[in-house]
């Protein structure tokens, strides 16, 4: 009988978007809510910056990833993604830090959506001026 693999866990949030990643010792799969991360992110924008991570600590070929994001949208989505990857790869190798830290990869973004205030249409929109 196989033995189970272990898993390391990351977890990013950007927005209002949280993703849950685990790698595991492997070929370089990289699924994203059980579909390949092609199928899911389609813009090449949003896969580029969501496997930053890999590329920067050159772990491609090394690890399996399994994430499962919600919330938010596919920009956010690829933001958390992309932090819950950095933090997963630095728990598997604590050397890969200051160079994920370098490239400002384990700082999670901190732009938040700004909250409507009241009387106004929006967060800094007033209402539109009526001469009569």
């Amino acid at each position: 009988m196989a033995e189970p693999k272990s898993y390391l866990w990351g977890t990013g949030r950007r927005k209002t978007a949280i993703a849950r990643v685990r790698i595991a010792t492997g070929t370089g799969l990289l699924t994203v809510n059980r579909r390949p991360l092609e199928k899911y992110f389609l813009t090449e924008q949003d896969r580029n910056h969501a496997v930053e991570p890999i590329y920067q600590s050159r772990a491609t070929g090394r690890f399996d990833f399994f994430i499962t994001c919600h919330g938010g949208g596919l920009a956010g989505q690829a933001g958390a993604v992309r932090l819950g990857i950095a933090r997963a790869l630095m728990k598997a190798d604590p050397t890969l830090e200051p160079k994920l830290r370098q490239e400002r990869l384990l700082t999670r973004d901190p732009r938040m959506k700004e909250r409507k205030k009241y009387g106004l249409r929006g967060a800094r929109r007033g209402v539109q001026y009526s001469k009569r």
